[in-house]
């Protein structure tokens, strides 16, 4: 949501149906609660097919971006215009609706473009290089050109934008005459090959991917003006490599970079003019310092806001100069603006929420989600601007997440287009154990005591960054239609997720294996003596990701307790998984061996006595494919019988209809059999 300076306007991006997977820009007036349509990709494209190229389809999987159309776009400050890129063309779009769409004669294919503050340039990237052309049709011009095939100038890094948060690589000044610009070498990082195996004919693609232990690109900065003129930004790049955060506001130029293992954290000052830079705060943390999205970064008046990791309360607090003005219990997750109509951002007070907070520029802390003086539990997200509030929120009361538009004692509601869900999850929230697990039970809908025990299936993530349980009926979904299909189903939140405080998620650290499997075993337990309806005889677990992991890794090491297991597209040797995940949790592979021996699959198959399936996309650039196909090799070495879907042409990802349906219904069918439920 982009909301205009004076509150007026709302620009939002919304497909025309929850079977059209193409978004629309669109526009909504607050006064007269009016939509209008900006662009329509079919129609921008002429009816063509999206023809993306290469690089955005890296971006979008590291964005988790399923979506088609118009996926994202940027505006000038004051939101008279927007970018979009479409297919590698750029289009520009007066947010006014004054006149139509246009596309602007730049270099294509066109990548991550930025307009500057002013509204009379772009930046962006083709080629590697980066460019900057006029709005107003002047022709485009190479700022930076890379010196190898290697390099890339003004784009994220893999590690930054897969586990950073940092999408981006190039950062307008605030008077619109400079750019920090990010270049990235690549040439240190190794080289892996990702064949298609359905298409022999077809050459292997050839990535750059940083494992643990392993080289990371070589990314420096410098400032550049728009003829070119570039001035470094220095710092001590060997002792701090990674730059996690870069923010140019009109309070000034802010760095944080991290060292290699993440336990030291440098937020530095950078003058624009010479380049030299000056420390502002260091953070340390003898586990690892947490990188919290958009801080750094300086107040309107220079002060620098950031977060500190507040050890009493256990969570992360908001910070102007090192003075804490967010209260002990309330957790900041994000920063999303920060101006001079004060700071925005998301915090909860409880793990199974979020929620939007405005701190007014005196310091007052007001929650914007919710109605007046009251609280409504749910996973609350959105933006506020000019007077004007834009809130989307799920809650467990409402099928579909809701998009309320709030100026004054005005509420307004946007359309949603979203298909009403085939299921109405019916989740049971409990606390679970001694450790007070954050644990769902989802039984099948109509389920009655009389219709006698349920096999029970496990479906967690369980692991760093992903929080299954919350106030909101769009988390359970998948899992209330594996209830219906006659088990009853449990997911839970062990040590090492989210919103659980500061030591929860430390520790998993040297171990990614013990605490995680521990939880889900503990929380089954304790849902059991709640529901003598569940059937431990019969006991299955899936997962995706780490939760993958986390499921193979149950039955390789408690088949006492797990008596079947689907893992999707797991991490089963750590030293294949990405550097800077990897190493925050079980640091380096050459100074802590024996962690990644504890934690990885492969050296456990002699454990499997249950049946296990593994499923993979042998298009995977985040967890490869050789992660699975390692720990079949180790498997059937050992004689251990198991069984492997591979997914052609399939990413991390599984949006394609065909694959997501069809995946479901073979899962099931594995479970049934191996369960024996007839």
């Amino acid at each position: 949501m982009t909301i205009s300076p004076d509150g007026s306007r709302v620009v939002f991006v919304r497909s025309r149906g929850g079977a059209d997977p193409a978004g629309c820009l669109w526009s909504f007036d607050v006064a007269s609660g009016s939509e209008q349509l900006l662009l329509d990709p079919v129609a921008a494209l002429g009816g063509a097919d999206e023809d993306l190229p290469a690089e955005e389809k890296a971006r979008r999987e590291r964005a988790r971006e399923v979506a088609g159309g118009v996926v994202s776009y940027v505006t000038d400050d004051d939101a008279r215009l927007a970018l979009v890129p479409l297919s590698g063309r750029l289009f520009l779009v007066p947010l006014d609706g004054s006149s139509p769409a246009r596309d602007l004669d730049v270099d294509a294919p066109v990548l991550d473009p930025r307009v500057s503050p002013d509204g009379r340039l772009v930046a962006y990237v083709s080629g590697g290089a980066l460019r900057v052309a006029g709005l107003d049709g002047t022709a485009p011009r190479v700022l930076l050109t890379p010196e190898s095939d290697d390099v890339v100038y003004g784009l994220a890094e893999f590690v930054a934008a897969e586990e950073m948060d940092r999408m981006r690589g190039h950062w307008w000044s605030p008077g619109s005459d400079r750019l920090l610009v990010a270049r990235v070498d690549e040439s240190p990082v190794q080289r892996w090959y990702i064949a298609d195996p359905a298409n022999p004919a077809s050459p292997p693609n050839e990535v750059r991917y940083p494992a643990a232990g392993t080289a990371d690109a070589d990314v420096s900065l410098s400032i550049t003006s728009l003829s070119g003129e570039r001035v470094a930004v220095e710092w001590d790049r060997e002792a701090l490599p990674y730059l996690v955060r870069a923010s140019w506001t009109t309070g000034g130029l802010v760095l944080q970079v991290f060292s290699r293992d993440q336990q030291r954290a440098v937020t530095l000052s950078v003058d624009p003019d010479s380049g030299m830079t000056t420390t502002l705060r260091e953070d340390s943390d003898q586990s690892w310092v947490d990188a919290v999205p958009g801080v750094p970064t300086a107040l309107p008046d220079g002060r620098l806001l950031h977060v500190v990791a507040e050890a009493g309360a256990d969570v992360h607090a908001l910070a102007v100069d090192g003075v804490v003005v967010t209260p002990g219990a309330l957790d900041v997750s994000a920063v999303l603006r920060a101006d001079d109509d004060g700071v925005l951002l998301m915090a909860a007070d409880d793990p199974m929420q979020t929620h939007l907070y405005e701190l007014a520029p005196g310091g007052e802390l007001v929650r914007l989600s919710g109605g007046e003086g009251v609280r409504v539990d749910g996973v609350h997200v959105g933006s506020s601007r000019g007077g004007t509030t834009v809130l989307t929120s799920a809650t467990l009361g409402e099928p579909r997440a809701r998009t309320t538009v709030r100026r004054g004692d005005v509420v307004l509601e946007l359309r949603s287009f979203a298909e009403t869900p085939a299921v109405t999850p019916a989740p049971v929230l409990l606390l679970a154990g001694r450790r007070h697990l954050r644990t769902a039970l989802l039984l099948p809908t109509g389920w009655e005591p009389e219709h006698g025990p349920l096999p029970v299936l496990m479906d967690p993530y369980g692991g760093p960054h992903g929080r299954r349980v919350a106030h909101a009926s769009g988390l359970f979904r998948e899992s209330q239609w594996w209830a219906d299909q006659g088990f009853a189903v449990v997911v839970a939140d062990g040590r090492g997720t989210p919103g659980r405080g500061l030591t929860w998620d430390r520790e998993v650290r040297l171990d990614l294996a013990t605490a995680p499997l521990e939880d889900q075993v503990d929380a089954l337990h304790a849902v059991a003596e709640l529901h003598p309806e569940l059937d431990l005889t019969r006991v299955a677990i899936r997962g995706w990701s780490f939760g993958g992991y986390l499921a193979a890794l149950a039955v390789l090491r408690r088949p006492d307790v797990f008596h079947a297991a689907v893992a999707g597209a797991p991490v089963t040797d750590w030293r294949l998984y990405d550097t800077f995940y990897t190493e925050r949790y079980l640091g380096h592979p050459d100074e802590h061996p024996e962690a990644y021996e504890l934690s990885s699959l492969t050296g456990m198959v002699a454990g499997l006595t249950r049946p296990l399936m593994l499923v993979h996309g042998l298009a995977d650039d985040n967890v490869v494919s050789a992660h699975t196909l390692r720990l079949s090799s180790a498997l059937l070495a050992a004689g251990k019988p198991h069984e492997v879907l591979p997914l052609s042409g399939v990413t991390h990802m599984t949006p394609q209809e065909e694959v997501a349906e069809n995946l479901l219904l073979l899962q099931l069918d594995f479970l049934r059999r191996a369960l024996h439920l007839g």
